[in-house]
């Protein structure tokens, strides 16, 4: 009795909740659904005449399809055969596949299970043939890497002013020491465009022979690359105005 209840209907468990014993209940479950078969019957019969392998897109769709029905005939009492599950398969092939269904045909199969396993097998192969064909135009080369494409541009632009500019702004992406050695500029008006306008030119002269910034005092790099805070500039350019020179 506990097993029956378990196994039917929350709903129906209420309807027969004051039924105790279990041949009584088993009896009037089966007088309520015995007509059941009778009216899955008809439907899984027309499903069946009407199921047609050329149908469906996947074998796995149509593999579902057909034990779905097969499901049914069974539990209203029909006998469904290995020989009839693979008739169905090759007579609902598509009429341009012909030449395919009778080499199958050929290969004898005497189970469904088979057939089913060298189909699943010839459309994952097909898919991947179509992927190769379809990525890109036949006769054309191959696409490059990403990663050699970046190393091809990269050693570009170590050729022609390290990939960062060229000419005359090149050495400000050069590393901080190298500043003093690398730009040198004889050119008066050149040194006054870059000088800052509080100094004057005598001062700037003497610092620029000793390697000093313009704005913060500091050796080993120039104005125009100088990175020191603006509380220390500020600091460095007030005691230039005083008489002492000491900082």
């Amino acid at each position: 009795l506990i097993f029956l209840r378990h196994h039917i209907d929350d709903g129906m468990k209420y309807e027969y909740l004051t039924v105790e014993n279990p041949l009584e209940l088993w009896q009037n479950l089966n007088d309520r659904f015995e007509h059941l078969k009778a009216v899955v019957l008809p439907k899984a019969l027309n499903d069946w005449s009407q199921l047609r392998f050329q149908d469906f897109k996947t074998i796995s769709e149509y593999n579902s399809t057909l034990f779905k029905i097969v499901s049914q005939l069974k539990m209203c009492g029909e006998v469904i055969t290995e020989d009839m599950l693979l008739e169905k398969t090759y007579r609902t092939f598509h009429a341009s596949n012909m030449l395919l269904q009778q080499q199958y045909r050929l290969h004898g199969f005497t189970k469904y299970r088979e057939l089913i396993g060298s189909l699943l097998i010839a459309e994952q192969n097909n898919e991947l043939l179509l992927q190769n064909h379809e990525s890109r135009p036949t006769g054309s080369a191959p696409l490059p890497e990403v990663n050699a494409t970046s190393s091809e541009f990269r050693g570009r632009g170590r050729g022609r002013g390290r990939g960062r500019g060229s000419g005359r702004n090149q050495n400000f992406f050069e590393p901080q020491n190298n500043y003093s050695m690398k730009w040198q500029n004889p050119d008066t008006k050149q040194r006054q465009k870059w000088r800052n306008p509080g100094q004057s030119s005598k001062d700037e002269q003497t610092q620029n022979k000793k390697g000093n910034c313009n704005r913060c005092g500091m050796e080993g790099h120039w104005y125009r690359a100088c990175r020191t805070a603006k509380h220390w500039v500020d600091l460095y350019q007030a005691s230039l105005k005083e008489n002492d020179k000491r900082i």
